[in-house]
């Protein structure tokens, strides 16, 4: 039945209404207003069937009882204090059994619940009328605020946009009909092993391997901004844009695993002959070999992060890009992946040399508690938050990468159980990134972790940082951190350049990108020519500048001016993050520019 109701309670501490915003086959999505003022609040949400879980932002949910009829959430330390004459919107997200929206009110404590309207007038049932007949199930469309945005110093809803079409620059195999690059083209179509059609995912950066530890890594945190700031992408109007980026390296995974065989395939091409070759993908015809994790050559890291994509994949396609059917394959192999995954311990760099060179491994515990932290997320069995527990491993990170998921961890389960030891870790790596802390900073104000990709560094914390505020720690401060990285970024340096291609009037023209370095109309091009790259690889964020802010843009210096899948992702995640929060009128103004 698709017939949605609200439950209205009264004014106690300025909670008004529940408004069942949207109804799905297995979920809705709703929304409840607090006015103020009040000094923290703590509210019951209760309904008239069983709810499995609740998602929720500006709150967290402290218990559910009554066998998921009731749940009791309590507002986040930054959303707690409403001023006299100010709301608070607050969204969560229901997961259940069934497409019937239950019954549902909410009252703070002290109030009480009465389901009988007549006798508490500051009670009522009332139904609201759905637009839904019952009979074809639909995913929620979710609606982005109308109301008035926070400015922003940079275009970040051009910046995501872009930055989504260097990810689809990066397709191999056969192109779908809307592929927006007009200089790429089917390549690697008869990528295989063993009978396996190992074809799709994404080139790893300007080269045309495809390693499985990086792509694994940059699917489920550029899926956690999808998730999580959905409303970001959708005020930027790129949410079927992202939902086609995305779906290429999940369908991708769903072929390089294989259940029967307890076979993942990791790596398709030679990295040391790829790299001989300064090409197109298109006209490649070289051998490529590709190299798998079994229960004889062990690999629980690479293994964990895909597993971790395809859990986070279920999730948004449930949701967010409409496709239970895709959704359903995506959990059903990330669930046989995982136990794979776990009977199978071991990084797949001592198993798999050809990697180590380009994709060493130095831990897979983390890439295991971020596998069991999702598939957590997605199926709310506690054995997968137990083991997730139990993998972690605790304390300050280096930075947040494709070799040092431990931040990610931490996220998902903070996010899940609010324990302060995983806030400590979060706090501990933005902290030692922002001024101050143990991660230099250059003069103009990019926080310089490594002189290889300092720009992805940055936008990676900065990520972490934006889910942080989020999730109510130390909102103000870490978004406006986050906001100087991303304006650096995007033209706040000494050179007043973009490092992402195509954003503004000055950003790099020689990324060290093979497709993008050759003219289509030719087998041949000259990775040494001075002239900038003929086609554009829109989006790309090239590795960034030394620690005196100073930069080349040369073909030829690699360090400098490599672009990969990697360098996107929390870049990517993070301008999600301020686009939602300033579709919700909830960004901080920039702080000022350093140069």
């Amino acid at each position: 039945m698709w017939f949605l109701l609200i439950g209205i309670l009264g004014f106690a501490h300025g909670l008004e209404h529940v408004n069942i915003l949207n109804s799905w086959n297995g979920g809705f999505e709703a929304d409840f207003m607090v006015r103020g003022p009040t000094n923290g609040w703590t509210a019951h949400l209760v309904f008239d069937h069983p709810v499995d879980k609740i998602e929720i932002w500006r709150a967290t949910v402290t218990s559910r009882t009554n066998g998921g009829r009731e749940f009791v959430l309590t507002a986040l330390p930054d959303y707690a204090n409403v001023a006299a004459g100010d709301t608070l919107t607050v969204h969560f997200v229901a997961r259940q059994n069934g497409d019937q929206v239950p019954y549902t009110m909410i009252y703070t404590e002290g109030s009480g619940p009465n389901t009988d309207a007549t006798s508490s007038p500051g009670l009522t049932l009332a139904p609201s009328t759905g637009n839904n007949n019952g009979t074809n199930p639909v995913a929620p469309s979710h609606s982005t605020p109308t109301g008035p945005e926070s400015p922003m110093k940079k275009d970040y809803k051009k910046a995501l946009e872009l930055s989504i079409l260097f990810y689809d620059a990066q397709r191999s195999g056969r192109l779908p009909a809307n592929n927006p690059i007009p200089w790429r083209g089917d390549s690697a179509v008869n990528d295989g092993a063993d009978g396996h059609d190992l074809s799709g995912g994404w080139y790893d950066a300007g080269d045309h391997v495809k390693f499985g530890l990086p792509m694994g890594w940059t699917a489920w945190v550029l899926l956690y901004g999808m998730l999580e700031f959905r409303d970001g992408y959708e005020g930027a109007g790129q949410t079927q844009m992202a939902c086609d980026m995305i779906r290429t390296p999940l369908e991708y995974f769903l072929k390089v695993w294989i259940p029967s065989q307890q076979t993942l395939y990791v790596q398709v091409g030679d990295g040391y002959a790829d790299h001989g070759y300064w090409g197109r993908p298109e006209n490649m015809n070289m051998g490529r070999p590709a190299y798998k994790v079994t229960t004889s050559c062990h690999g629980s890291d690479v293994a964990g992060d895909t597993a971790a994509s395809m859990a986070a994949g279920y999730m948004v396609f449930k949701d967010m890009c409409g496709d239970p059917g895709f959704a359903d394959k995506l959990l059903g192999a990330a669930k046989s992946l995982y136990d794979f995954a776990k009977n199978n311990r071991g990084k797949y760099t001592d198993c798999i040399t050809q990697a180590k060179d380009f994709y060493g491994s130095t831990g897979e515990a983390d890439e295991m508690a971020v596998a069991g932290a999702w598939l957590y997320r997605a199926t709310n069995e506690q054995h997968y938050l137990d083991e997730a527990k139990g993998f972690y491993p605790a304390g300050t990170a280096w930075s947040f990468n494709w070799n040092d998921a431990n931040a990610g961890a931490a996220l998902l389960l903070y996010g899940i159980t609010k324990d302060g030891r995983y806030k400590t870790d979060i706090e501990g790596l933005v902290n030692s990134f922002r001024p101050g802390g143990s991660v230099p900073t250059t003069p103009c104000g990019l926080a310089w972790r490594d002189q290889w990709g300092p720009n992805r560094h940055a936008g990676n914390v900065a990520f972490v940082a934006t889910m942080a505020a989020k999730y109510g720690i130390q909102k103000d401060a870490y978004l406006k951190w986050a906001e100087s990285q991303m304006n650096y970024l995007l033209g706040d340096n000494k050179l007043h350049i973009s490092y992402e291609i195509g954003f503004g009037n000055y950003y790099p023209t020689h990324p060290h990108h093979r497709g993008s370095s050759c003219p289509t109309n030719t087998n041949w091009c000259d990775a040494n020519s001075g002239a900038p790259n003929p086609n554009l690889l829109k989006g790309g964020l090239v590795g960034g500048p030394d620690q005196g802010d100073n930069y080349q843009d040369s073909r030829s210096d690699y360090v400098k001016n490599e672009v990969a899948c990697d360098y996107n992702a929390g870049f990517q995640s993070c301008l999600a993050g301020l686009v939602s929060f300033a579709v919700n009128n909830d960004l901080p103004a920039s702080p000022a520019s350093r140069c």
